[in-house]
């Protein structure tokens, strides 16, 4: 049997110089994947890089730094990792060049200083606000809300499970075999609509780390016999 080829993607990630953003690139580059971290400012996002190969310990291939807009152009998906009172401005001002993508939206409508309570926006949740936002041009699909970056940046199993929903199955597809790139465990989780128990599922959590005086509470399904 011949075995297929497994597609190598450039991922823009949006905003990518937070802890999330660099552990999402962190684990696709050691999958084989090219990486642009993006940045409303380029040497902002020329730091994310130089400290991304400094923690690998070598310069990866297919790694770069640039500005949001650049990045969100030259990718073939793309990766939003802002914080929620970014959420809005920057899609709005990528809409034009995401068209004709797959857009995966990391981001939780957290609003401080109450961040372990749900608080969902008019949408229902960030994704389905940013696929209000981008239009039937894009699919949003909704994935990596319930990892913290501890276990993105850390060897081996994560110990993690990924809840993926979002706009037409076909994308999410393309998101779960993402997922299993990083060597997380990806479920479908059905229709965007589902995005405000999984986006929500996030504030349970940062009060789960609170109480228990942890940082990297996570969530496993079980019950299902592993089909893999």
């Amino acid at each position: 049997m011949v075995e297929a080829t497994k597609q190598i993607y450039t991922l823009g990630i949006i905003g990518g110089t937070g802890n999330e953003g660099k552990g999402l690139a962190f684990r696709w580059l050691k999958a084989g994947h090219k990486v642009i971290i993006g940045s409303r400012q380029l040497d902002k996002a020329q730091k994310a890089v130089e400290e991304l190969i400094e923690f690998m310990g070598s310069t990866p291939e297919g790694l770069s730094g640039m500005e949001n807009r650049a990045a969100a152009e030259a990718c073939d998906i793309a990766v939003i990792t802002v914080p929620y009172a970014g959420h809005r401005p920057t899609l709005e001002d990528l809409k034009d060049v995401l068209q004709g993508k797959i857009v995966i939206d990391v981001v939780v409508p957290l609003v401080p200083p109450k961040v372990s309570k749900v608080q969902m926006p008019a949408a229902g949740s960030a994704a389905q606000e940013a696929q209000e936002i981008l239009g039937d041009g894009c699919q949003v699909v909704d994935a990596f809300q319930n990892i913290s970056h501890e276990r993105l940046m850390g060897e081996g199993d994560a110990d993690c499970d990924v809840l993926v929903c979002g706009k037409g199955k076909a994308a999410r597809e393309v998101v779960l075999g993402l997922v299993a790139d990083t060597g997380l465990k990806g479920w479908d989780a059905g229709p965007i609509e589902n995005a405000a128990v999984v986006e929500g599922l996030t504030s349970i959590l940062i009060g789960l780390n609170k109480q228990h005086k942890g940082n990297a509470a996570g969530i496993r399904v079980t019950g299902i016999a592993d089909q893999a």
